[in-house]
């Protein structure tokens, strides 16, 4: 891959995975450190790179979250995690002790259907936010917010 395709996915992606890591960070110092380890990476393994298997952006943010999960593997041993922090789990796994599936299938046909795409990528086929605003054309808040509000709705229409 030569330097002017490097530089268009850098100019591309570079915004994002930084609000990505700014959303999960608080040190913005630390933040832009870690993107430019992402850049780094995605530098040396861009011949790796297989398109068959994924869109770059797809590519770009698996090397976003796995650096970030590795700079929090690092700071394990000397940082504790906020007690504050929020499990986005937690919501689904309390729908699922208390309702039937039926009651949950009947409350996702509810749903307009761009929030049941959302939770339905997201529970049942895995894929993580940052792939499925990708998929849908969206910004990765975007996608985060209305998963959150589809996730209020079925938990006010399942009540």
């Amino acid at each position: 891959m030569n330097s002017l395709e490097m530089e268009r996915i850098y100019a591309t992606y570079s915004g994002k995975v930084m609000g990505y890591l700014r959303a999960r960070i608080h040190s913005t110092a630390e933040a832009e450190d870690i993107c430019s380890e992402v850049f780094e990476k995605v530098m040396r393994k861009i011949d790796d790179y297989d398109q068959t298997k994924a869109a770059v952006g797809t590519w770009v943010f698996s090397i976003t979250r796995n650096t970030l999960i590795d700079h929090y593997r690092k700071k394990r041993p000397t940082e504790e995690l906020d007690e504050n922090l929020k499990d986005d789990t937690e919501l689904d796994e309390s729908l699922l002790t208390n309702e039937t599936l039926s009651e949950l299938a009947a409350a996702l046909q509810r749903l307009p259907e761009q929030l049941r795409d959302i939770v339905v990528l997201r529970y049942y086929d895995g894929k993580p936010l940052t792939e499925i605003a990708e998929m849908m054309g969206l910004s990765y808040g975007a996608v985060k917010l209305r998963h959150q509000n589809a996730l209020m709705l079925l938990r006010e229409r399942m009540a």
